[in-house]
């Protein structure tokens, strides 16, 4: 098995669109497609974005980005610290292709971020929907503390129960 992680160029944004429609039909994520997949994997509040080769191929996602309004796990952080929100980094945007599953790639991303997370200066946390069980399980695995859950509005006529987490 050999994985890499790099640093994400605008020249993969094409190739992360197609794993994405890859795990949205697998998955079901992200629940709510977006219109512009490009767009949706470079929020304006993104810090840094890596992706994950195996054997050469892209096969994973992950993005780190300054906390913005949607976002429930820094308000959870601040509370339980007493620490700023604005002293977190929120992981987003993290797939990996159904095909390359099991081979750890998920975690090596999650490695990468949260070192980024940390060599800035801020504590990672990220939501993650309820509904995704194999999301939570990882993080869990990794060490990642369950802070709640809370139901967000993403719409009229869509509340989505979401559980947030920070890094140990």
């Amino acid at each position: 098995m050999t994985t890499t992680i790099r640093d994400r160029t605008h020249h993969d944004l094409n190739p992360c669109a197609d794993v994405l429609a890859q795990v949205h039909e697998h998955d079901g994520y992200p629940v709510n497609w977006p219109a512009a997949p490009d767009a949706w994997l470079t929020p304006p509040a993104l810090l840094h974005a890596w992706v994950a080769e195996l054997h050469g191929t892209l096969t994973g996602h992950i993005g780190l980005s300054r906390s913005d309004p949607g976002d429930a796990a820094p308000g959870l952080w601040s509370a339980r610290t007493g620490a700023s929100p604005d002293a977190t980094a929120v992981i987003s945007r993290l797939f990996v292709a159904p095909a390359a599953r099991g081979h750890r790639i998920g975690a090596a991303l999650m490695t990468r971020a949260t070192a980024q997370a940390r060599t800035r200066g801020l504590h990672p946390v990220l939501d993650v929907v309820a509904t995704d069980t194999a999301a939570a399980a990882l993080y869990e695995r990794l060490g990642w503390q369950l802070l709640g859950t809370v139901n967000q509005q993403w719409s009229p006529t869509q509340t989505v129960a979401v559980h947030c987490y920070a890094a140990p």
